[in-house]
């Protein structure tokens, strides 16, 4: 088979092959899925770079969609042919979902009415947001700040929250500003004096402030929203000394995989989305790599290693 991998730490644009590889046979517990979609996120680029230290070689591509090929010791309630989405086992297997085939080891059922290329958009925005809104204890009675909302999930997180009854305030740029707002966000630019637009517009020190945003040195502004007081503030994307430095909290916690199912059924109907920015064949993963790293992919960028590619760009609604 095919996949895109890596025999070394570095610069993805270095070190990622696309290589021929034995079809991987799932363990125990695993599935084993012909791919349709694969979703790439800002973590991979980071495996790349050394997140999470492992056996090397390594896949890319944790968002999957696909049908099941074969199935692991001891898996019930799913058979071959099944249209499934999770995300791909990278740890105990030497590729991901980057690949003809991939290995899951947590999944759920693709409902009737849900594309697989939008089902393979789900698993990680949905994972992640979810946990962070979670952990924030997000409900009707708060006023939520989204610093970073027009990231994949920054748009997750504003709908969860939406859903929960909450009062959302989002930073973004132009690129999803209309599509926030239709969400019923209220939506800030970025610029100058942004501390004091965004106190402004939340009326004072909102309850809590989730930072989805890719730009490094923002806490101590959003500490300042928050009035000084840090616990309010939770980063799913600055980690560090600063952070602790800070008092901020961070999302590390045990993975929310259990409600993919869920929001893969309110994709379905149309309830919840995350906008694809464009789609690739397998063979031009440089050209997706080079978009996402410029900043400008404008949504999901997607690949397709047995369907053709299209423009797609900017699609929300």
């Amino acid at each position: 088979m095919r996949t895109i991998r890596f025999r070394q730490y570095g610069e993805p644009a270095d070190v990622l092959r696309l290589e021929d590889a034995a079809i991987p046979s799932p363990h125990a517990g695993h599935i084993r899925v012909r791919v349709h979609a694969c979703g790439l996120n800002p973590a991979d680029w980071a495996l790349c770079r050394g997140l999470f230290a492992a056996d090397l070689p390594r896949g890319v591509g944790l968002d999957v969609s696909g049908t099941v090929d074969a199935i692991g010791d001891g898996v019930t309630r799913v058979h071959v042919g099944d249209r499934v989405l999770g995300p791909a086992d990278f740890v105990a297997y030497p590729s991901a979902g980057a690949s003809d085939y991939a290995i899951l080891g947590v999944w759920t059922e693709a409902p009737a009415g849900l594309d697989l290329v939008e089902a393979a958009t789900l698993p990680m925005a949905v994972e992640t947001a979810y946990r962070a809104v979670d952990l924030l204890g997000v409900a009707a009675e708060h006023t939520l700040l989204v610093y970073g909302a027009g990231t994949m999930i920054g748009l997750a997180a504003v709908q969860m929250a939406r859903m929960r009854g909450a009062r959302v305030i989002a930073t973004a740029g132009e690129t999803f500003a209309a599509d926030l707002r239709a969400l019923g966000a209220e939506v800030a630019p970025y610029g100058d004096a942004l501390v004091e637009r965004l106190l402004e517009i939340c009326g004072g020190a909102p309850n809590l402030i989730l930072d989805a945003g890719p730009v490094s040195g923002v806490l101590p502004d959003l500490v300042r929203i928050a009035g000084g007081d840090a616990h309010r503030v939770l980063t799913i994307s600055n980690h560090g000394p600063a952070a602790d430095e800070l008092g901020v909290r961070h999302s590390f916690s045990a993975l929310r995989y259990d409600v993919l199912g869920d929001f893969a059924k309110l994709a379905a109907e149309g309830r919840f989305k995350v906008p694809i920015g464009r789609t690739f064949r397998l063979d031009d993963w440089r050209e997706a790599l080079e978009l996402s790293l410029s900043g400008h992919a404008h949504g999901k960028l997607m690949l397709l290693p047995g369907g053709p590619a299209g423009e797609r760009q900017g699609r929300f609604r």
